[in-house]
């Protein structure tokens, strides 16, 4: 039986990214969640209509397309469509959204993990500046660092599940940390978890491992 999502996305947030004002790696954390989660998709696409009537009214004095516009734009749009199954049906994969393949290389099987200690291994996905983007395998039962946060952190569920002072998180569950949460998440015992996390400041943290562990592995 498939989870039922009980940690959504903001409005703000979605507002943003229908906008196109949210940084890459946030970006992708919402294209992610959306892939997921049918009540957010719904609220987006809301929010995607009333930028389009925007975009109508402030284009209703523009100059006219030629006429092979029309033409043109639906011969890149079948190309794109016909690119974009042929990429997907090449890199499914059970864990991984369909936005998160591209960053990835293909497959789960395919990310460039890096070991952080304690078990725990992270892939730093290649998104532009303002914000990071990472993969996190956690193992079954442990523990992240006790850490607060100098911005805002996404955390959303690909895989097993985590808990800690802000509830329980399972596939497809995001969590949103600001400087007022200050957390321990630690992975259900049953299955190995893997989150999408997204920053646009470094975390902060207690101990002086974990400030060590933060400069070479850039959380």
């Amino acid at each position: 039986m498939a989870h039922e999502i009980k940690h959504h996305l903001t409005d703000d947030i979605l507002m943003g990214y229908a906008a196109g004002t949210l940084p890459e790696a946030f970006n992708l954390m919402v294209a992610a969640h959306l892939s997921l989660c049918d009540t957010c998709r719904a609220q987006a696409e809301s929010f995607d209509a009333v930028g389009g009537e925007v975009l109508n009214e402030s284009m209703s004095n523009s100059a006219a397309m030629t006429s092979d516009s029309l033409a043109a734009t639906m011969a890149l749009i079948a190309d794109g469509a016909m690119n974009s199954e042929a990429a997907v049906e090449q890199t499914a994969d059970p864990v991984l959204p369909k936005p998160l393949r591209n960053y990835v290389g293909g497959s789960l099987d395919d990310v460039n993990w890096r070991g952080v200690g304690m078990g725990v291994k992270q892939a730093i996905l290649p998104t532009s500046s303002g914000a990071s983007a990472r993969l996190l395998f956690i193992p079954a039962g442990a523990a992240m660092p006790d850490h607060g946060h100098r911005g805002v952190e996404m955390t959303m569920v690909l895989k097993g599940a985590f808990q800690d002072e802000d509830g329980y998180f399972a596939r497809g569950d995001v969590e949103i940390a600001d400087s007022d949460l200050h957390h321990t998440p630690v992975a259900d015992i049953h299955e190995d978890c893997i989150c999408l996390a997204v920053t646009d400041a470094p975390l902060t943290f207690e101990g002086l491992l974990p400030k060590i562990v933060q400069r070479f592995a850039r959380i």
